[in-house]
């Protein structure tokens, strides 16, 4: 492990080798900053804090046994000494919010520099807010965008079948409503999402946190 053990102490947690690795490596020069330990999965990290009791926690979001958002949740919790800083490739509205919601202190993104990253975990431990510039855009604009407004019961059911990748006629057999009531609530949708297109009103809708599927397919409503 890198360091002086005079600097910031952190954990790295990230299930893909490499990319650990490489963050390692990353920082395994900077003297300021001392690497304890290295886990690869949100339960092994949890086990890691509460050994070491490091001043910051760099985690991935998408990990096995325990995901980034419950990771942070319990260490937050648990080890309040310890800030958590997220290092992701994902920068949709609901991971964001997700994970800030659960504790994080910072957001970032992995094609960060290297002079970032160390800025960032300093700053992380001294209990500043770090956020990746476009991070930083994506809730502006989030605060500034209107109200969102909530699909009902019936258009989440609609936007679900979409994923599936079914067609309207479909939608209507499995709702047992007709195929000119789907369109309708498709139109309804489009407007409610600002979109134009089915893949669109599913991206977008997964994007907000309220859908958790994948994409369907494209077309007119």
């Amino acid at each position: 492990m890198g360091g002086t053990g005079a600097g910031v102490r952190i954990v790295v947690v990230d299930d893909h080798t490499v990319m650990r690795a490489g963050v390692v490596a990353l920082l395994d020069s900077e003297t300021s900053i001392e690497i304890v330990g290295e886990a690869g999965d949100g339960r092994a990290a949890l086990d890691l804090v509460e050994h070491h009791e490091p001043d910051v926690a760099l985690v991935d979001l998408r990990m096995p046994v325990l995901d980034g958002v419950a990771t942070t949740a319990r260490i937050v919790e648990r080890f309040p000494a310890t800030r958590v800083l997220i290092l992701t490739t994902y920068d949709t509205d609901a991971e964001i919010e997700r994970a800030v919601e659960a504790g994080a202190i910072g957001y970032l993104l992995k094609d960060t520099t290297r002079e970032q990253l160390v800025d960032a975990i300093h700053a992380a431990a001294r209990g500043e807010t770090v956020l990746a510039p476009r991070v930083a855009e994506r809730l502006v604009a989030r605060m500034r965008r209107p109200a969102q407004v909530p699909l009902t019961a019936r258009e989440t059911d609609v936007l679900n079948a979409v994923a599936d990748g079914l067609t309207n006629a479909e939608i209507g057999r499995r709702l047992v409503i007709a195929e000119a009531t789907v369109k309708t609530h498709l139109l309804r949708l489009f407007a409610k999402l600002d979109v134009n297109d089915r893949t669109r009103a599913v991206v977008v809708a997964m994007e907000r946190g309220m859908l958790h599927r994948s994409p369907g397919p494209e077309g007119s409503p």
